[in-house]
């Protein structure tokens, strides 16, 4: 309940932006006023200055304090933000633009960059990692597979979307977006630190007092077990967490999309040839989902009538038409955030897993996996198209290698220290919580520029008609 309280009120505040946007831009034709110039945080929107040229803005590679902080901020984010699933997006566009100084454009295509290097090291560990409660993968494939397609669809409606949408709507629907998530996803780390803290306790009333088979009382004993617990080695570990048809499929469904991608940015906008390609990327993602969706509602139904509790796979919900329409619904919304802010899509992605069952550390590796290949996407599209220094990308992206890495070596020991999950589920909602204010910032000093130019550019106007 809580779930879909949570995607109404981010549908509302999406609607509400949108049709004010629709009214702000009445009142400007009516009023005679000119249109602002349209700007993104997004890799497609271009940066145009007043004879509408690209604007490409990269500093040179150089030690000096901007590159210190730049690589403190860069490495906390990516270490976080994978231990979050959620990437760290929102924290590296607003670090480039402001410390950096790189072009918004520039700076979302390195952002990707540094998620792609922060999601591939994550994946790399969380591979070396069993699972804390089952002998299954710690990578929840079946979500993997039903979240991924929607997830690279919403992608491309973002694309789009930043194209017609001024920098500010943009802005304030990512901050509610944000700030929703980060709200919801902190309630949930309370919810789960009480029931650890009455579990914990549970565990330790338990190990006060045995009673024995011959009915004496033992205070304070632990038993070993009878059978040693069989240890196994790292590669029999990642053996087991590999799915190697799913990963086939994955990587099938990246092929397409990259194509489909590269051969729409070798043609003109709005012909019909870049229309068709545009939409033959619904059937490739619809028929993924679609065989994905069969799947869990046949298992889901077939279990419930032999009267089998346990799930599918790690969510806890029942996989019903109306739940699997609500996750494909979810994972467009996550894309289209990706697509408008240069991020993964896991800042829908990561706080949608833990609301529907999923434990924090198989939402953590499943959401990082499935950013590794949107991202990862991204970057080749980039390159392609050359949106980004190769020396700066590489730099950051080393950096963000070894964050993602250490971050999760840390947060995993500290984990198990405390036997608190919830600390996963803290980090997530800090990290979505630093992206909306980061993202205010940045947003606020855009306004204002872009005020300053266009009264600067009205002056000109004015000027050369007198």
């Amino acid at each position: 309940m809580a779930t879909k309280g949570l995607v109404l009120y981010l549908i509302a505040g999406f609607s509400l932006a949108v049709v004010s946007v629709y009214f702000i831009n009445n009142r400007s034709i009516n009023g005679g006023y000119a249109q602002p110039v349209l700007l993104s945080s997004s890799s497609s929107n271009i940066l145009q200055n007043h004879s509408g040229t690209d604007i490409k803005v990269w500093p040179e590679l150089k030690f000096s304090w901007r590159i210190i902080l730049a690589t403190i901020i860069g490495f906390l984010g990516s270490g976080c933000g994978t231990v979050g699933g959620v990437g760290g997006g929102g924290i590296f566009v607003p670090m480039l633009t402001l410390i950096v100084g790189f072009d918004t454009k520039s700076a979302a295509a390195i952002s990707k960059c540094m998620i792609m290097g922060a999601s591939a090291s994550s994946v790399w560990y969380n591979l070396r990692v069993p699972h804390p409660c089952r002998e299954v993968p710690i990578i929840d494939y079946d979500l993997a597979l039903l979240f991924q397609p929607m997830l690279m669809l919403g992608i491309t409606l973002g694309v789009a979307l930043s194209v017609v949408f001024p920098y500010w709507l943009i802005t304030i629907l990512i901050i509610v977006l944000f700030l929703g998530t980060s709200s919801r996803s902190f309630v949930k780390g309370i919810e789960m630190w009480k029931e650890e803290t009455i579990l914990k306790k549970a565990i330790a009333e338990q190990q006060k007092s045995f009673v024995n088979s011959r009915g004496e009382l033992l205070i304070d004993t632990e038993y070993e077990l009878l059978v040693p617990k069989e240890e196994k080695t790292v590669f029999q570990i990642i053996r087991d967490n590999l799915n190697v048809k799913r990963i086939l499929v994955l990587i099938l469904v990246w092929i397409l999309f990259l194509l489909l991608q590269v051969l729409k940015n070798t043609l003109k906008s709005c012909t019909p040839l870049y229309w068709l390609l545009n939409l033959l990327q619904l059937p490739v993602a619809l028929a993924v989902f679609w065989y994905e969706c069969v799947k869990l509602y046949k298992e889901s139904k077939k279990r419930r009538k032999s009267g089998n509790p346990d799930s599918i796979c790690e969510a806890s919900i029942e996989w019903t038409a109306v739940n699997l329409a609500f996750c494909a619904l979810c994972g467009i919304l996550g894309g289209t955030v990706g697509g408008l802010l240069g991020s993964g899509g896991g800042f829908i992605l990561g706080p949608l897993l833990l609301e529907i069952g999923v434990i924090p550390q198989v939402a953590s590796a499943t959401a990082t996996f499935v950013m590794m290949f949107s991202s990862s996407l991204s970057v080749v599209e980039f390159y392609l198209l050359k949106r980004f220094p190769i020396p700066y990308a590489l730099y950051l992206m080393c950096v963000s290698i070894l964050a993602g890495f250490w971050g999760q070596f840390f947060i995993r020991k500290l984990i198990t220290i405390l036997k608190r999950a919830s600390i996963i589920v803290f980090i997530l909602s800090g990290v979505i919580f630093a992206s909306a204010i980061t993202m205010g910032v940045i947003g606020t000093q855009k306004s204002i520029n872009m005020i300053k130019n266009h009264e600067f550019m009205g002056f000109l106007d004015f000027c050369s008609s007198q």
